[in-house]
């Protein structure tokens, strides 16, 4: 079955790194558009970045400029890395396909920036 696994959260300050990765499995991950989406206490679900089969990418502005998504089809993982980190990107963050019509969401990861 489809599956999406995310690793690699975690607490760190302000202006500091992450990178989050996921893993996907029962699906033929190359053709398919990867996303990451965050969800923070008391707002709704966003679109972090996301990236095609031909690897074009789109990001949240807010983001653009300090985070990357990228994906290796061989490992079936996508990746976000995440620079300069705010407090505002605290969040718990989402690994997502949409296959046939249908979003496959993986359990998530907490990401938290503070001092």
């Amino acid at each position: 079955q489809v599956q999406v696994v995310e690793s690699g959260g975690g607490l760190v300050q302000p202006g500091g790194s992450l990178s989050l990765s996921c893993t996907a499995s029962g699906f033929m991950f190359s053709i398919y558009t990867m996303g990451w989406y965050r969800q923070a206490p008391g707002k709704q679900r966003e679109l972090v970045a996301r990236i095609t089969s031909g690897e074009s990418t789109q990001y949240l502005d807010s983001v653009k400029g300090r985070f990357t998504i990228s994906r290796d089809n061989a490992k079936r993982t996508v990746t976000l890395q995440m620079n300069s980190l705010k407090p505002e990107d605290t969040a718990v963050y989402y690994c997502n396909c949409l296959l046939s019509g249908r979003d496959y969401w993986g359990q998530g990861t907490q990401v938290t920036v503070s001092s």
